[in-house]
């Protein structure tokens, strides 16, 4: 092979438009975000993350890379090769986007099960139920005590997670409560006009006795999000919560979901819970 051959070998000839293709791109758009070594030795490249955003695949990752569409800790990156970490900030089109899909689950928690974990103790964890369920990093929104049951919600969509966590915004909860004693009419009056905890006034959005049960079992309706809130409230009353189940957490239910079972959202109630 001639020394011409080989200066010419793989590349593209004028006639083709590959040697203008670097050029066009970075042509017009913000300068290109330089590379530094200790980017190149860890991370995850960039068309290989938004892809795993479930934006598009990693091959039209690629032109939109090129084509500016993409930030990296507010700096347009067009570098092919380009590598993040999970703790940059990533943008699409202006929006924040997670390396992995939102999944979204539902699950029916069984008694006796921790919410968070607890080394000295041990015990099975919910997190243990839902590790069977994907291999993405999912965090319960809210929490349960250990001795209650119900609904509880996982998700690595953080935005959700933390609009739906905000005790400004509150979010409807309809628990079944069993109490150690029947509650009394006139404390059932009560509670309807709300209860004051830590000098502020607990709103009770519905509560009434459970149908064809003894008065100790109360179903009780409530948006806030603060721990203990059902104990608290029924303690400033004068009565001790025996059993609590959550039944409704924003609007869904229990419906056709075992107690110690999961299951995914529909888009539907997905869409559902973004409007909250």
């Amino acid at each position: 092979m001639s020394r011409n051959d080989k200066s010419s070998k793989g590349k593209p000839s004028g006639r083709q438009g590959g040697g203008r293709s670097k050029k066009s791109y970075s042509r017009g758009n913000a300068p290109v975000k330089k590379q530094s070594t200790a980017n190149t030795s860890e991370g995850i490249r960039l068309n290989k993350y938004i892809a795993n955003a479930g934006i598009c695949s990693r091959r039209d990752a690629d032109i939109f890379i090129q084509a500016g569409n993409v930030s990296v800790n507010g700096e347009v990156i067009t570098e092919m090769g380009y590598k993040v970490k999970l703790t940059d900030e990533v943008k699409f089109d202006g929006r924040s986007i997670t390396p992995d899909r939102p999944e979204y689950f539902l699950l029916n928690k069984p008694k006796s099960v921790f919410v968070t974990g607890n080394p000295e103790r041990g015990g099975l964890t919910v997190m243990d139920i839902m590790a069977k369920a994907t291999k993405a990093k999912l965090d319960p929104i809210g929490k349960l005590d250990t001795q209650a049951t119900g609904l509880l919600l996982f998700t690595n969509d953080g935005k959700l997670a933390k609009k739906l966590g905000n005790p400004r915004n509150g979010i409807r909860q309809i628990y079944q409560v069993n109490l150690t004693k029947p509650f009394a009419d006139a404390d059932l009056e009560k509670a309807k006009k709300g209860v004051y905890l830590d000098n502020a006034k607990v709103l009770v959005q519905d509560i009434s006795f459970i149908p064809n049960r003894p008065h100790n079992e109360v179903g009780i309706e409530i948006h806030s999000t603060k721990n203990h809130i059902v104990q608290r409230l029924f303690k400033s009353l004068g009565y001790e919560v025996e059993k609590l189940d959550r039944v409704v957490f924003g609007g869904l239910t229990k419906k056709d979901l075992p107690r110690g079972r999961f299951r995914k959202l529909t888009e539907q109630e997905i869409i559902n819970l973004g409007m909250i």
